[in-house]
């Protein structure tokens, strides 16, 4: 299988998968990953992304295999949207 039959066999399913096994180094049932494993998955991940990723976020592989790069000043931006619905709660009150 080549690298575009790859990406066209991702469904966003088993994108959402790959990338929890790429983050935390285990399959959302519980069971680890080896190193081999987990470098697979990341490839997949990345080539995932470089053909669907629209909306790249920080350090992310965007559409094109550019890699997206976003500055704090960006992210904070982009997280200030939508924000006036979460409750914020301090423990030590």
């Amino acid at each position: 299988m080549d690298a575009e039959q790859l990406i066209n066999a991702i469904t966003p399913e088993a994108y959402e998968r790959l990338l929890f096994a790429v983050e935390t180094g285990k399959w959302p049932e519980g069971n680890a990953l080896s190193q081999q494993q987990r470098d697979s998955c990341m490839q997949a991940v990345m080539l995932y992304q470089s053909k669907h990723n629209s909306d790249a976020q920080h350090m992310t592989v965007a559409q094109g295999g550019e890699i997206s790069f976003k500055s704090k000043a960006e992210l904070k931006k982009q997280f200030q949207h939508g924000q006036e619905d979460i409750v914020r709660v301090n423990p030590n009150d």
